[in-house]
């Protein structure tokens, strides 16, 4: 059985960054709907992004990179990110995602984190209880005295 992915629309998006901003402050207002309209398509092609993961890194990666919003970018792709967490089922990593990905959506945005170790990252989210020893060598490697 193959289990269905769920997905939310712009207009969702677009208002949870709404709710994070009046919440949180910020700039408001949105600088280019484009891109997270490609991105939001992009995730439901299962050419693109076959696996979960693989949709929930990019999701995480295109609203963190390319700027949308005019401001709180990372904060959405973090809250975006636990939402498609939880809008799937995965609500057992919801809490530990957020935690964990709090300090990493901010090395992506300063190009610390490829994106392909972002994948590693949240497949681990999902599937380990911790990092593997590895993974968190590779971590420290790439952002060296940031994670201290």
């Amino acid at each position: 059985m193959v289990n269905m992915i769920l997905y939310f629309d712009i207009q969702h998006a677009v208002e949870v960054h709404d709710w994070i901003i009046e919440n949180s402050g910020g700039l408001s207002g949105i600088k280019d709907l484009g891109p997270l309209e490609s991105t939001l398509e992009h995730i439901q092609n299962n050419l693109y992004y076959p696996t979960f993961e693989e949709k929930l890194n990019h999701l995480v990666f295109a609203i963190n990179k390319f700027h949308a919003f005019n401001d709180g970018n990372k904060r959405s792709s973090l809250t975006l990110g636990a939402y498609f967490l939880e809008l799937n089922g995965y609500d057992y990593c919801v809490q530990k995602f957020v935690l964990e990905m709090e300090n990493i959506v901010v090395w992506l945005a300063e190009n610390k984190i490829s994106k392909d170790l972002l994948l590693q990252l949240v497949t681990s989210l999902i599937l380990d209880d911790e990092y593997p020893e590895a993974l968190k060598l590779e971590l420290i490697d790439a952002v060296g005295d940031g994670i201290l």
